[in-house]
């Protein structure tokens, strides 16, 4: 007999297994095993790629979960009673088990998801046929009851599995992994499986793949849970026997019970699950009332659509829709366009605002009359065939780019219309990339921070880079790797976990639409409470379900957003009123200001366009399609040409018509295609398939190809290049042109939907600045560096950023004259509900004539006291003639004015001859004669509201301080990439910066040193600075919110992550060499710690950080003792305190 192991974790039972499934069958191959199973924990995200891989190498796959079981229902959730599940691993016998195991595993995320996803014994019961059971690990119900001495329980529990499943559907797990408690339950087992007759079966609960990769899945768990390998109290396998072991070592293992081994292979005969491919399950296209044929209707659409998009179109523009409609039906897919046309008519109906297109469903002139694209596929000689090939059958694929302020709404209107059940959203993977391996092998191994940052950025910046290619590549992690045996431990290791996936979540876009409800063919998970699929875009493709992309992208929203605020000057303004060759936009990207520009707005994209000079969206097109690795080579000559029309030449004169658009320049697919038909006679299908060929590197077929292009191909109806009057010798080079350009060359459907997009974005640009940069800013809010280049940019325009006002703002940034006002809902504690408020106040009774009118007028819109703090603090009342500093000497009191009054009204305390009238009364307020707050206070109150700095920036009267110390913009130092980035500030590069701090937090590190993390701020731009201990010992005393400084150090660029500077040395610029916190009153720091052991010496060790003379004095609480000391009063140090003793246990009282 054989032997198969049935209870297997691969990679997918996410930073436990270690069975990565490629190099699992080469194991079950190599060991002579003909099948295998894979089992992990509570979910099946693997299960496609394991049969894939099995069906591969010619091993039987069985497919399989180790589920968790609910103590009692899936609906309980008591902690003490529930929060332990036991195992149970299912398998599948055939396609209904499948089905039931797939919906047991969805349900255990949508319904019983506590700690774990969890199934229950009223789920088994309902769904238990097709499926074989085995009673699992230590952690399975049976062991559990055995290791309690709960033996006749484990045998009730047993005998009820086993009439559920039925004969030879429920096995006896028996185990032997070196584990002591393991002993007791084998000779339970046994006794079980002679009392019960249900038979026995021998697995390994394999993590890894040999006993050598032990020490790696180890390394897993601690990455997964934080720990270091060398922490002893943490969770880790006790042996090293969770490897996929031979037949004969189980064998071994259990030679008393052959019968236990022999039974696995007998099970594993009786799974037998296929997955079929290609085979599509479209959902139906719910048809509107009055429409029985699906067919019908969606010609009547395409006629309908064509008679408004070509009004004047004739027999040829007639007979192209025609032959879309054609393959379209042949291939099956009238129901796909109709649902795409559905809810992107939906969208736009419902002023949801959806791009132009995008990929090369643009090429569709069916995609085009349905509205689904707005993309005219004849004006730019657009290709059907590169979307649908009729001579290759695959999905189309439409992406859409939505408003991704709406997006969400599209996606519930599927989900209504085709059922909640029959629409999810789809699962992605992060993977551990290389230098992220380095990283987290570095910290659980505990190596110094410094040293894992210095291996890791070895390694070259490439998304695709692998650890085994970056030794080769890089000089400097092959000589750490060959000179250091701790180095070379760490990039081995790494090395075994690079490309594991770390964590799952959901795809950006990706939404399946299902005939019947999506757990019937795909498992079902949940990220952060929303159920997704458990399997990725790409299996959901290949098993021929229906996957949209519902993209959002934010361009859309700012000139939907821009659009409305033109309307308001320009009554019944749409999108589509704007021109396409207004060359002043033209000359405007010619001129490089294209801040704010989609696509356009990087400085390689830049210099292009300020290179070529475009003239058309199509220039802009070429210049999206150009600028990415390969094509960008090519860059120079194509602006060559277009800069000198001299220098244009053509191989033969059947190319000009075909690259005239772009300067003799191969730049597109569709040139590709078109080169094949119009020279050789290829079919557009045909031409396509040549086109795939070259771009996927098919050396045999782009040779075999050579010849047919040349000489033609009489099987396939091709005449080839010959018989057209060209050349052998032109023709071969023309190939060569062909092959060289074909990897790279861009779909310029995509790129032309991209074109016309930017291009929309530099007309509002150029024709309306204000409104363009009020949206454009209101997109932007969440990330600071954007929102100072864009003010920036606003000033180099004379567009001035007004605060906010509580008579002018609307809810985002709005056009105020020549400039742009702070909008209401973007201040921190006002928020969307009250602005609606004020501003239907505003518009239903006129603008507020005073701070007390305001109050009284929007009291009964939920005012309180923090949203008037946030609004005085914010200079919304300024333009009323108060003074911040005497508003909030008064709010508080006007408030409770108000309150009473309309209490006294509540209570019938009316006036007795004038009956008590509607209109709350305003109170009178006297303003206190103070002064204004200080520039410097009024400065961080607005920063402190609105994140932004509005009247003013505090290292305005800094700069000549911040020029001496040879300071440098923060946001050219965040411009810096490791791809393309200045490199005087490039990693490494040792730079001064001057700004303002913003915030400051600290953090213990693990040799018990203290750290800070520092956003520092200037009118560029905020940078996240590194202080370790020395830094914060020497000048820490100046890394205070608020305070002005300059800051030298070395720039670290880590991975794909934002830069960082990791500081050497403080400086103040205001002029206090004094340590602000030494200042004034003086203050005595109380410390209370339980007793004056471990907490004691870490105290100790922490004040040593901060020397200074304030007081300080420490309570040990176990003793009542009280011990003075000294130190620096820091931010710094009160955070650390009061984080790691609480608040109560750190005060401040003055002497």
């Amino acid at each position: 007999m054989a032997f198969t192991h049935l209870h297997l974790h691969t990679e997918y039972s996410l930073l436990d297994g270690a069975c990565r499934i490629s190099q699992l069958v080469e194991r079950v191959k190599a060991l002579g095993q003909t099948a295998v199973a894979i089992t992990d924990h509570g979910v099946m995200y693997g299960a496609v790629d394991f049969y894939k891989a099995c069906k591969a190498a010619g091993i039987k796959p069985v497919i399989g979960c180790e589920v968790y079981v609910a103590p009692r229902t899936r609906f309980d959730r008591v902690h003490e009673l529930d929060g332990s599940a036991r195992h149970l691993v299912l398998l599948c016998r055939n396609e209904e088990g499948y089905r039931n195991l797939s919906y047991m595993v969805s349900m255990a995320f949508t319904e019983g998801f506590y700690i774990k996803p969890r199934i229950d014994m009223d789920l088994l019961r309902a769904h238990s046929k097709g499926l074989i059971a085995l009673s699992a690990c230590l952690a399975g119900e049976i062991p559990r009851r055995l290791r309690n001495g709960d033996y006749e329980g484990a045998k009730a529990h047993a005998l009820e599995m086993g009439e559920l499943f039925g004969e030879d559907g429920y096995y006896l797990e028996i185990q032997d992994h070196k584990i002591p408690e393991q002993q007791a339950v084998i000779a339970g087992i046994m006794r079980l499986s002679k009392d019960t007759g249900i038979p026995m079966v021998a697995t390994n609960d394999c993590h890894y793949l040999t006993r050598e990769d032990a020490a790696m899945q180890d390394v897993l768990m601690c990455v997964q849970m934080g720990k270091l390998v060398e922490d002893q109290d943490r969770m880790r396998f006790e042996t090293q026997e969770f490897y996929v072991k031979s037949e004969e070592e189980m064998r071994a293992l259990f030679p008393n019970c052959p019968e236990a081994v022999d039974n696995t292979q007998k099970v594993a005969d009786l799974c037998n699950v296929e997955f079929a491919f290609g085979k599509y399950h479209l959902p139906e296209f719910k048809l509107p009332q009055g429409e029985a044929n699906g067919d019908a209707y969606f010609e009547k659409l395409c006629w309908k659509g064509f008679a408004q998009r070509y009004p004047a179109g004739g027999e040829e523009l007639k007979d192209r829709l025609r032959m879309e409609m054609g393959v379209i039906r042949q291939m099956g897919f009238v129901d796909y366009f109709l649902i795409v046309s559905d809810f992107i008519g939906y969208a736009k109906e419902n002023g949801i605002p959806v791009g132009p297109g995008r990929g090369s469903g643009a090429g569709s002139m069916v995609a085009y009359c349905l509205r689904i694209t707005d993309v005219d596929p004849i004006r730019y000689n657009l290709i059907f065939e590169r979307f649908l090939n009729p001579e290759r059958v695959t999905m189309p694929d439409i992406d859409i780019d939505f408003c991704i302020r709406r997006r969400q709404e599209v996606i519930d209107y599927v989900s209504r219309k085709y059922g909640e059940d029959h629409v999810v959203q789809i699962v992605t993977f992060g993977t551990m990339k290389a230098k992220a391996a380095i990283r987290d092998v570095g910290r659980v191994l505990n190596f110094p921070y410094a040293e894992v940052d210095n291996i890791a950025k070895q390694v070259p910046f490439d998304p695709k880079m692998t650890l085994d290619k970056a030794l080769v590549l890089s000089k400097g992690l092959s000589d750490l790797y060959n000179g250091d045996e701790r180095v070379k431990e760490l990039v081995d290791m790494a090395r075994k976990i690079e490309g594991m996936p770390r964590n799952a979540s959901t795809h950006a876009a990706g939404v399946v639409i299902t005939k019947r409800p999506v757990y019937e063919y795909v498992p079902l998970a949940t990220n952060d409470g929303q159920p997704v699929t458990q399997y990725t875009m790409t299996t959901i493709e290949e098993l021929g379900l229906l996957k949209m992309d519902f993209l959002g992208l934010r361009n859309l929203t700012v000139l939907d957003d821009a659009v409305k605020m033109v309307r308001k000057e320009i009554p019944g303004f749409k999108l589509e009123d704007i021109p396409d060759d207004d060359m002043a936009v033209y000359q405007m990207l010619s001129e490089g200001k294209t801040s704010g520009v989609f696509q356009m707005e990087s400085q390689g994209m830049t210099s292009v366009g300020m290179g070529l000079k475009p003239k058309s969206i199509e220039d802009i097109c070429a210049i999206i399609a150009l600028y990415r690795p390969g094509p960008m080579d090519s860059i120079p000559k194509f602006l060559a040409c277009a800069q000198d029309p001299t220098k244009v030449t053509y191989k033969h004169p059947a190319l000009e018509p075909i690259l005239s658009n772009t300067y003799g320049c191969i730049v597109y697919q569709e040139q590709v295609i078109e080169i094949f038909r119009k020279l050789a006679g290829y079919s557009l299908g045909q031409a396509d398939m040549v086109r795939r060929a070259m771009s996927k590197k098919k050396e045999k077929d782009v040779q075999r190809e050579r010849e047919f292009f040349i000489h033609g191909d009489p099987a396939r109806n091709i005449p080839g290049c010959e018989s057209n009057g060209i050349p052998a010798a032109v023709a071969e080079s023309i190939y060569d042109e062909i092959n060289d350009f074909a990897h790279y060359a861009f779909n310029k459907s995509h790129s032309l939907a991209y074109a016309i997009v930017a291009y929309q974005t530099a007309w509002f640009k150029c024709r309306h600045p204000q409104e363009y940069m009020a949206a454009l800013l209101t997109s932007v809010l969440d990330s600071q560096n954007k929102v100072a280049e864009y003010i920036a940019e606003c000033k180099d325009n004379g567009i001035a950023l007004l605060p906010p006002d509580i008579n002018e703002s609307g809810a985002a940034f709005t056009v105020s004259g020549p400039n742009i006002r702070f909008g209401l809902a973007a201040l921190k504690g006002v928020g969307m509900g009250f602005t609606s408020a004020v501003l239907a106040e505003r518009e239903k009774g006129g603008p507020f004539a005073s701070f007390p009118e305001f109050c009284a007028r929007m009291y009964d819109a939920d005012l309180n006291k923090r949203v008037l703090d946030s609004l005085i603090r914010s200079g919304c009342f300024d333009s009323l003639g108060c003074r911040r500093s005497q508003l909030m000497h008064v709010y508080e009191s006007v408030v409770d004015s108000i309150a009473r009054d309309h209490r006294r009204n509540l209570e019938g305390q009316f006036d007795l001859f004038g009956g008590g009238g509607d209109a709350m009364s305003v109170p009178t307020v006297v303003l206190p004669d103070i002064p204004e707050f200080s520039p410097a206070e009024l400065m961080a109150m607005e920063k402190e509201t609105t994140g932004l700095y509005l009247s003013g920036h505090p290292m305005d009267q800094y700069r000549r301080q911040a020029q001496k110390y040879g300071a440098v913009p923060i946001g050219a130092v965040m411009a810096t990439s490791e791809e393309n980035g200045p490199s005087r500030y490039g990693d490494g590069a040792n730079v001064t910066l001057a700004g303002v701090v913003a915030s400051v937090r600290t953090k213990t590190t693990k040799n018990n040193s203290l750290m800070a993390y520092v956003m520092l701020e200037d009118a560029s731009g905020s940078i996240e600075l590194l202080c370790f201990s020395r830094t914060l010992t020497e000048s820490g005393a100046y890394l205070k919110a608020n305070l002005p400084v300059a800051v030298t150090g070395r720039v670290s660029i880590r991975d794909e992550k934002a830069p960082q500077l990791m500081v050497d040395r403080v400086i103040p610029l205001s002029g206090e060499r004094t340590p602000p916190a030494q200042a004034g009153t003086e203050q005595v720091l109380w410390v209370k710690l339980p007793d004056g052991g471990e907490p004691f010496t870490w105290l100790k060790k922490l004040l040593n950080m901060f020397p200074g003379e304030n007081p300080a004095v420490v309570y040990l609480a176990d003793r009542g003792k009280k011990l003075q000391t000294h130190c620096l009063l820091h931010d710094a140090l009160l955070a650390e305190l009061r984080e790691t003793l609480g608040e109560r246990n750190v005060v401040l009282k003055a002497r």
